[in-house]
Order: C-alpha cells, then sequence, then structure tokens
C-alpha cells in the first residue's frame, strides 16, 4: 500500500501510520477495503432527520404562542365568547413555556450536515502542526552532515564541546572539601 499524502510505500499493509509523513493509515485501510466509501458515513447519510429537534421545538413553540396570543384569544373576543378568550391565552403562554422547555432540555440538535461535509474535506487538507500553522511537509529533511575534517577530537574529561562546557564531568567531592580547609586554615592564619 502506499501512503495517499506523500506516495511512501507502506511496508506493511497493517501499519497504523505512514513512516515517511505521519498519516493516520488505519482509515484509508478500511476505505479500500470498502471500495472508496466508508459505511459509518453512509449511515449517517442515510438516516432520515428526525423532525423533532432542539431548533424544530423552539419555532413550534413561537408559533403556538403566535397562534394563541394572536390569532385565537382575538377571534373569541370579537365572537364575544369571553371563556374560551381567556382559555385561550393562558393556553397559548404556558403551552408555547412548556413545548420550549421540552424542546430546549430533551431533545436533540439537529445534525449538521455542512459541518459533516467540511470534516470529510479537511481529512485530505494539509495537515497543522502543534501550534496550529499549516504545514506542507512532501519529503524528509535535508540530510545534514558535518565533515570529516571538521571533526575535532574531545579532550580527555570533557563530554561536550570545549566552547560551551555544558556538561563538563564535575570534580570529586574529596577536591571541593579539601579547598574549603584550606581557605579555613589561611583565614586562621
Amino acid at each position: 500500500m502506499y501512503c495517499p499524502r506523500c506516495g511512501e510505500q507502506q511496508s506493511s499493509g497493517n501499519l497504523r501510520f505512514c513512516s515517511r509523513c505521519g498519516l493516520p493509515l488505519g482509515l484509508v485501510s478500511e476505505v479500500l477495503s470498502n471500495g472508496g466509501t466508508l459505511p459509518q458515513l453512509e449511515e449517517l447519510y442515510s438516516k432520515k432527520s428526525s423532525i423533532f429537534t432542539r431548533k424544530n421545538g423552539v419555532f413550534f413553540s413561537i408559533i403556538w404562542c403566535i397562534f394563541f396570543l394572536l390569532i385565537l384569544t382575538p377571534f373569541w373576543k370579537i365572537m364575544d365568547i369571553e371563556d374560551l378568550a381567556g382559555m385561550s391565552a393562558i393556553l397559548g403562554i404556558f403551552g408555547g413555556l412548556l413545548i420550549l422547555i421540552i424542546s430546549l432540555f430533551f431533545f436533540d440538535k439537529a445534525p449538521n450536515k455542512k459541518q459533516d461535509q467540511a470534516i470529510i474535506q479537511n481529512q485530505n487538507a494539509i495537515p497543522q502542526n502543534l501550534s496550529g500553522h499549516q504545514t506542507k511537509q512532501t519529503a524528509l529533511p535535508p540530510q545534514q552532515t558535518q565533515p570529516a575534517q571538521d571533526f575535532i577530537t574531545p579532550q580527555a574529561g570533557m563530554w561536550k564541546a570545549p566552547e560551551t562546557g555544558d556538561l563538563v564531568s564535575p570534580g570529586s567531592v574529596t577536591d571541593g572539601t579539601t579547598k574549603l580547609l584550606k581557605k579555613e586554615l589561611q583565614e586562621e592564619d
């Protein structure tokens, strides 16, 4: 199998990530085995959307209030049936609030098909590094070498380059103690 991003041939079909660019290959192998599609996405898109969503519930509660308060209540008042006018006003207010509360707390959000499609399209996009900047890595970085003529052998007791001295081996504990004792003796004299 070849990596779809960088074209590197993979040594095994069971690899989870590309050895060159790091692309997750588990999903790629699943897409290849299913003929270019993912059954989970087909199942997601084949589901019919429910009418019992949060957005539809809020919309229905507004329509309910408008219908009962602005249409039925004046209609019953014009017909001179004050009991029905009062009941339709109460039913409009409390029924609308009840539908609004039920829809906000118990109904799910409507699936966002644009967002699902954006996720699918972003799988092929340029990857981002940890700082959030997009990186386009098509190959390994160039090889960095040090010519043999420039190599300096480290001096005895030096672990790193002589100009830095970062990792110079520390002296023994007795050396430091001996220096302190000599200093105290000189101060006493």
